[in-house]
């Protein structure tokens, strides 16, 4: 009887430690867990506030987009009111005579350009330059002579002024287009950013998340080993109890003594019984 009783004591001590052991493993899995967590929702915030931020960008991109469209009709507006009177006021000067021997004003602005072209693309003489330079001016002068004198005809003020408004609002136009173009490029570029590190961030959290899922397993794995080994160190003591002739603890219930008459009698003799045949015997309703 003592030897099956050292044998029985031998078991429950190891099975005592398995029991700590998976205890110590649970809990270290558990607070690997509970890290993971707290890991991955520190990820899901950082997360939805670059969401949040990307869909900002985008909703001011694609205000910036809108009045881009909207300054672009404009400028095609101004830009047609524009050539309209452009050719207004060039019909108005053909239709009115320059003063005797006066050279037409066309003809002037063509000679203008001219000695522009020749003034930018010809090696000049340091003498050659300045005349030309003299020529330049003196065109420029007799231009704006002209011009002053056409302005005179209240038709022609009226008709010059609408033009040079004209081009101020679609140069105006023009600029907005330009500017807000560059702001909606920038907000999506930051939006694109954002969606990229949104992305990363989200690839992180599945990760973490396929951990938690992992050590959670684990735990859970440690916990069960932890209740079974617990419950075979109760088997074992109501078998110690049997073999020492006494009653098991009211808590374990009645009638607990094993009915296989067999095991019983070999753990009486001093026989050693595997652990198989100690489960088993608390299966049948005497261990």
């Amino acid at each position: 009887m003592s030897d099956a009783t050292e044998d029985l004591e031998r078991k429950r001590a190891e099975s005592n430690a398995r029991a700590d052991e998976s205890r110590a493993r649970r809990d270290r899995l558990n607070a690997e867990a509970r890290g993971t967590a707290e890991e991955r929702a520190r990820i899901l915030d950082e997360l939805h506030d670059k969401s949040a931020e990307a869909q900002e960008h985008r909703r001011l991109r694609d205000t910036l987009n809108a009045q881009v469209r909207e300054e672009k009709h404009l400028r095609e507006e101004w830009n047609s009111k524009l050539q309209e009177l452009g050719d207004k006021v060039q019909e108005l000067r053909r239709a009115r005579t320059p003063r005797p021997g006066a050279v037409p004003v066309w003809r002037l602005r063509k000679e203008l350009k001219e000695l522009e072209f020749r003034h930018m693309t010809t090696a000049l003489t340091g003498e050659q330059e300045k005349r030309l330079i003299e020529e330049l001016k003196r065109l420029e002068a007799a231009i704006r002579e002209q011009d002053d004198q056409l302005r005179q005809d209240p038709v022609v003020e009226e008709t010059m002024k609408a033009f040079a408004e004209a081009r101020e609002e679609a140069e105006k136009h023009h600029a907005a287009v330009g500017q807000f173009a560059e702001e909606a490029q920038r907000e999506h570029e930051a939006m694109v950013a954002l969606y990229e590190s949104v992305d990363e961030l989200r690839r992180k959290a599945d990760e973490v998340q396929a951990k938690l899922l992992e050590v959670k397993g684990q735990a859970d794995e440690a916990h069960r080993a932890h209740i079974a080994a617990i419950e075979e160190v109760r088997d074992i003591e109501k078998l110690l109890y049997a073999t020492r002739g006494a009653r098991a603890p009211a808590a374990w219930g009645e009638a607990e003594a094993p009915r296989e008459e067999d095991v019983l009698a070999r753990l009486k003799k001093g026989e050693k019984v595997s652990t198989e045949d100690l489960l088993e015997l608390q299966k049948s309703g005497r261990g």
